[in-house]
Order: structure tokens, then C-alpha cells, then sequence
């Protein structure tokens, strides 16, 4: 199966989901209608793709973790709200169309991403599942994703891209000292919410700890090869396809691209991939569904948007 097939039948099935389970969670109507335009402005939905492809490495069928895989989007989407807001990037478009706060007023925005993030919960904990993903293995992807978005994860990953703006400004010759906070930027603010999808799809097939691992860490680095390849786009990429402001380089952002150049963060990028790769060789399961994770990082890299 193409790998694009396989990611849209998954962007699809989370698309067609989404709705139903926003609408369920019973928020107050404008709320609800905020909440529901960021989750429906499009986008790769890659993280539900990657959870459902490492669930099926351990035996699992994509359609049996559809709740997972719409509450890591849920996730997702959120950050992507608070990203956006005038406070964080102060970014005007998301998805070829305009931001939340440009729609529904910063407050609104600010409310929807909080209630996505606390529901993203209620929907992976409270769904039905099939009798194999037992309450056990439940928890444990509950537990992954709370660790992976929060204070220690994704959020300080946040934080630390606010604090380093400018940072080329002030230390033009850090390149040293630059790399190790844009190690920590990436490793935290991106690959973390990438690691989190392998390692639920893992949890919920009851993977073992050893293979779980090998998981995480093909994660990791398929996180960072993505936002290197995001920070390539951000300068080199097509402002239509990409369907966003490129703010980074206003926001005085450290990326890649600004602290190495394009070629060579081209070159970073493609031995991320290998390296992804070399992790995701340790892993015994389904080869079928090893091939699909494997060609995930080739889409990773050679994206437009």
C-alpha cells in the first residue's frame, strides 16, 4: 500500500470521527464550534497514522483505536491553537486558513486549546475498545501521552523556543551552545508528541517493554528529522502548499535552517531518517506493518507542507 493512501485512510477515518466526539463531550455551543474549526482545518494527521501503523506491528487493526488516535490529534490541535496565539507565535493562518484567535477572538482560542487538551483524555480513557486493548494497557497510553505533552515534554519544548528567540542575535557565534538548545527545542516541542503516537499504538497491542523502546526511539528521531524538514519548508517551502505564515524567521526563531543553512539542514534531516530507520530495525513484529512506519520517514522528509 502507498504510504499516502495508508495516511489518508487514517486522516479520514479521524476526520469523519472528530466531530461526533467534540459534539459528544457537550461544550458550551460557541466553544464547541471553536473547537471543532481548528480539528477540521485538514493537515497531514500523521500522528494517528503512526499510532495505528505501530498498533498494527503487534497484531492491532487501525480501526480499533480510532478514540486513541483522535485524542492524540486532539492534542495535537491544541498546541497548534496556542502556538498561534499573538503571545506565542503570533501566527495569522493554520492550514491555508485563518487561525482560531483571527476567527474567534484570542479568549476563545485560548479556551478551545484547553478544552482539547483535558478532553483529548475523556475520549482516550472513556471510548469503547475492543476486549484486547484491556484498561491496562489503556492507562498506560493515557500515561504516555500525559508525560510526553506536558511540563516535561511538549510544553518545555514550547517554552524553550519562546526563550530562544534571538538567540543568533545575541550569540552569533554559538553554534555550539545553539545546537544543544535546538537539540532540546526539537527533542521536546515535536518529537515528543511523535514518540507519544508510536509508543500508545505500542502500549495498547500490549507490545513488550524491549520492542516499546526500540518504538520510542525510531520516534524520537522521526520527530526531529520532521522538524528539520519543517524548519527547510519554513524557508525554502512553498507559501501555498505550506498553508501557514512563515513566522520564524520574523520571530527570530533558532532553527536549523538559520543556524546551519538549508543544504546542511538538508543533510541533518536525511541522517535522522537512517537513523530512525536503524531503531525501527530492532523492532520485531509484523514486517508489513514495519514497512508503513519505515515509509513514514521518507514522507517525513520529502513533504511540501
Amino acid at each position: 500500500m502507498l504510504i499516502d493512501v495508508y495516511i489518508a485512510a487514517r486522516a479520514s477515518a479521524v476526520r469523519k470521527a472528530l466531530p461526533g466526539l467534540v459534539t459528544g463531550l457537550r461544550a458550551r455551543p460557541r466553544l464547541a464550534q471553536a473547537m471543532k474549526y481548528s480539528l477540521s482545518a485538514g493537515g497531514k494527521r500523521l500522528r494517528p497514522a503512526l499510532m495505528c501503523a505501530s498498533y498494527e506491528v503487534f497484531g492491532g487493526r487501525p480501526g480499533e483505536i480510532l478514540p486513541a488516535a483522535c485524542a492524540i490529534e486532539m492534542v495535537h490541535t491544541y498546541s497548534l491553537i496556542h502556538d498561534d496565539l499573538p503571545v506565542m507565535d503570533d501566527a495569522s493562518l493554520r492550514r491555508g486558513r485563518p487561525a482560531s484567535h483571527k476567527v474567534y477572538g484570542e479568549a476563545a482560542a485560548l479556551l478551545a486549546g484547553d478544552a482539547l487538551l483535558t478532553d483529548a483524555f475523556t475520549v482516550l480513557l472513556s471510548s469503547k475498545y475492543p476486549p484486547r486493548v484491556k484498561p491496562a494497557r489503556l492507562l498506560r497510553a493515557a500515561a504516555i501521552l500525559a508525560r510526553r505533552a506536558g511540563s516535561g515534554g511538549m510544553v518545555s519544548g514550547q517554552a524553550a523556543d519562546l526563550e530562544a528567540e534571538g538567540f543568533l542575535d545575541r550569540a552569533p557565534a554559538g553554534r555550539k551552545a545553539g545546537l544543544s538548545l535546538l537539540a532540546y527545542i526539537h527533542r521536546h516541542k515535536t518529537a515528543d508528541l511523535i514518540s507519544a503516537a508510536v509508543e500508545m499504538g505500542a502500549a495498547l497491542a500490549g507490545a513488550p517493554e524491549k520492542e516499546l523502546r526500540a518504538l520510542s526511539a525510531f520516534g524520537r528521531d522521526l520527530g526531529l528529522c520532521f522538524q528539520a524538514a519543517d524548519d527547510i519548508l519554513d524557508v525554502a517551502g512553498d507559501r501555498k502548499k505550506l498553508g501557514k505564515n512563515a513566522s520564524d524567521a520574523r520571530n527570530r526563531k533558532l532553527t536549523y535552517a538559520a543556524l546551519l543553512g538549508v543544504e546542511e539542514a538538508r543533510r541533518r534531516a536525511e541522517a535522522l531518517r537512517r537513523s530512525a530507520l536503524r531503531n525501527l530495525a530492532g523492532v520485531k513484529g509484523r514486517a508489513g506493518a514495519k514497512a508503513l512506519l519505515a515509509e513514514m520517514a521518507g514522507f517525513v522528509l520529502r513533504r511540501e507542507n
